[in-house]
């Protein structure tokens, strides 16, 4: 509403500024810090999906390499898609899946030396793993879904 002062809490929220502004967070004064965190997410289809998955005979290939790919390219641009993300030198990223018989499930975690968590960077790379799976599966599934993105780990050291 115009006119009216901004809440208390509106200057607690770190990308808030006192007028209500979205900023991005200085973090320059941060200390450096090992930054690790761990992302998951799955895949939602049918079996007869898994089961063409597990024998190659998707059409178009091989999907769980073009995933991990998509999945590794995703996390080194994240700063380029979510707007008020810090860019960070990152020191290792992986993608790893888990083929269940109706799902697949995507995990990813990066690491830094920063003074800035990776929490979007690992959640960027499970996502786009999981739309790239989406995309690649399509032609033979269209009931799929994917769901449960969340971070499972941070670890500050």
């Amino acid at each position: 509403m115009k006119g009216k002062p901004k809440s208390s809490r509106a200057t607690a929220l770190s990308h808030i500024d006192a007028q209500g502004n979205a900023r991005m967070v200085a973090v320059g004064a941060k200390p450096i810090q090992h930054r690790i965190a761990t992302a998951r997410g799955r895949l939602v289809c049918q079996p007869a999906t898994i089961r063409l998955l597990k024998r190659r005979a998707l059409p178009k290939g091989d999907v769980l390499t073009v995933a991990q790919v998509a999945g590794v390219q995703a996390v080194k641009n994240t700063a380029n898609l979510i707007p008020l993300c810090h860019p960070l030198p990152l020191s290792h990223i992986e993608i790893s899946f888990s083929v269940r018989a109706s799902s697949i499930e995507v995990t990813c975690t990066v690491e830094t030396h920063a003074q800035t968590g990776v929490e979007m960077e690992a959640l960027t790379g499970v996502s786009v793993a999981a739309l790239t799976l989406y995309d690649m599966c399509k032609a033979v599934d269209k009931s799929m879904s994917i769901d449960d993105i969340r971070v499972i780990e941070k670890i500050k050291k």
